[in-house]
C-alpha cells in the first residue's frame, strides 16, 4: 500500500494504484487519477463511473458485457472511454477494487 496525493489529499492506494478505501473517491480525485492515465474527463465518463459504483455498492459484479449493456455506451465506446482496458480502468477511476476477471 502507498500514498498518493490526489486532488490535495492524501490518499491510500494500492500497488496499482486502486483506492483502498472507496469512500476516498470523489469527481476530483476521479479527474486527478484520469490526468495520470492522459484520459480528458467528460461527463460520459462520470456516467460510466457513478454506475459502476452503484452495481458495486449493490454487490454486484462487474463484466465489460455488463458494462457495455448499460445503456450509457457500447462496448466499442467504452475502449474509446477507457483505452487498453476498459473495465480495469474504469473500476480504477470510479474508486473500486481491481475486478477479479481482470488480470
Amino acid at each position: 500500500m502507498a500514498t498518493k496525493e490526489l486532488a490535495g489529499k492524501q490518499i491510500d492506494v494500492t500497488e496499482e494504484g486502486y483506492l483502498v478505501n472507496t469512500s476516498d473517491w470523489t469527481k476530483e480525485v476521479a479527474e486527478a487519477m484520469a490526468e495520470e492515465e492522459n484520459i480528458e474527463i467528460s461527463e460520459k465518463h462520470f456516467e460510466v463511473l457513478e454506475y459502476i459504483r452503484d452495481k458495486n455498492a449493490k454487490g454486484e459484479g462487474l463484466t465489460i458485457r455488463a458494462l457495455g449493456k448499460s445503456g450509457i455506451t457500447d462496448i466499442k465506446g467504452l475502449y474509446k472511454l477507457f483505452p487498453g482496458g476498459p473495465l480495469k480502468l474504469s473500476s480504477k477511476l470510479a474508486g473500486i477494487s481491481k475486478p477479479a476477471s481482470c488480470v
